[in-house]
């Protein structure tokens, strides 16, 4: 019998445009760090979202990691973008915001598509990649008692073995309730950092607790290869604080940000039309210190996401004294046996261009 895992892979590939350098990094086990894109269609205007596009690349890279931005094109999922793509992405004023399940319908409609944190998690997965840099997930929303509007980041992050590095929740979202559902679907939710409070956006304490803190970023990958051998399928949330600098902005945005929520509730704004229009309220209200502080905690994570994309890379296993094991035993042949049919399915990574017949 095909495995439910199999069949999702596959069908993705005939969708998946990955680049030839993206390609070769994977099949190389070199560190990868996927980066969404509805910060480029939809968080950001124009042109700071293309230099911060840029930014975000540039800052994986000097950690040693590959980035891999992924949005939608013409019928095609695309992971790894060059230039021309980013520019086409950032100018477009017809850009959709893509959710898990808008993958589809952006296919079928040909959009130019922003990826969200849950379809950016789901893809990323497909396509092989375990380290995912983005600001702040969704979560559960304000008045979601009332409302019941609680974002799909949370139900992919409970199903899918990927690591967020982000900087919490935003802020324009109930936190507590937000940390607490992670919990109720065993998804693993750590800060990085020496002091275990759950950062909040855009600033660098919430009134709520992870699962653990930790400064190394060794632990976290011990983490993930553990719960991969343990065959968990839930991912990881990195919660990393905002760097001291910006930190002291905190309070005057966060009151900001209270006066954006309530104009959007008088407003009757709602679903996938708050995020962005809080953003832009409450960099209005800032003058432009939310935006400062926004690309900030973007570039501080995708940082950190390099660096623990790149320590994920060394395929090395982990022991007790943090050696590696020693080489002069050979490894034990394991005993295989089959008892009636079989079907084995072979999976391969390639940097040649092959085309998937229709």
């Amino acid at each position: 019998m095909y495995s439910r895992c199999f069949y999702h892979k596959r069908g993705f590939s005939k969708f998946l445009h990955v680049s030839p350098r993206v390609k070769e990094a994977l099949a190389n086990g070199e560190g990868v760090v996927a980066l969404e894109s509805t910060v480029i269609t939809h968080g950001l205007p124009y042109p700071h979202n293309l230099n911060t596009a840029h930014s975000l690349e540039d800052k994986v890279r000097a950690t040693g990691s590959l980035p891999a931005t992924i949005a939608l094109f013409d019928g095609k999922i695309h992971i790894g973008l060059d230039n021309e793509k980013l520019e086409k992405l950032a100018s477009s004023k017809n850009a959709v915001k893509v959710s898990t399940r808008d993958i589809a319908k952006t296919i079928i409609k040909k959009e130019v598509g922003g990826t969200t944190v849950a379809s950016t998690m789901k893809i990323a997965h497909a396509a092989g990649i375990s380290v995912f840099a983005t600001g702040g997930i969704g979560g559960v929303h304000r008045g979601a008692d009332q409302t019941f509007d609680v974002s799909a980041d949370l139900q992919e992050l409970s199903k899918t073995p990927v690591i967020v590095v982000c900087s919490g929740v935003k802020s324009i979202l109930d936190i507590s309730k937000t940390v607490e559902y992670l919990e109720t679907h065993s998804v693993n939710c750590v800060v990085y950092g020496n002091e275990n409070i759950f950062p909040s956006f855009f600033t660098r304490k919430s009134n709520s607790k992870a699962q653990f803190c930790t400064d190394k970023l060794e632990d976290i990958v011990e983490l993930m290869r553990i719960s991969k051998s343990l065959g968990l399928p839930s991912g990881t949330v990195l919660a990393c604080p905002i760097p001291e600098a910006y930190a002291t902005d905190g309070d005057i945005i966060q009151k900001a940000i209270d006066t954006a929520v309530q104009e959007a509730t008088s407003q009757n704004i709602a679903s996938q039309d708050v995020t962005p229009f809080i953003l832009a309220r409450v960099n209005q209200l800032t003058k432009g210190a939310s935006m400062a502080t926004n690309i900030a905690l973007l570039e501080n994570n995708a940082s950190i996401a390099g660096r623990l994309a790149a320590k994920l890379s060394d395929r090395r296993p982990i022991t007790n004294s943090g050696q590696p094991p020693s080489s002069t035993s050979s490894p034990k042949k394991p005993t295989v046996v089959s008892i009636g049919a079989t079907i084995v399915d072979f999976e391969a990574i390639t940097s040649e261009n092959v085309k998937v017949s229709e």
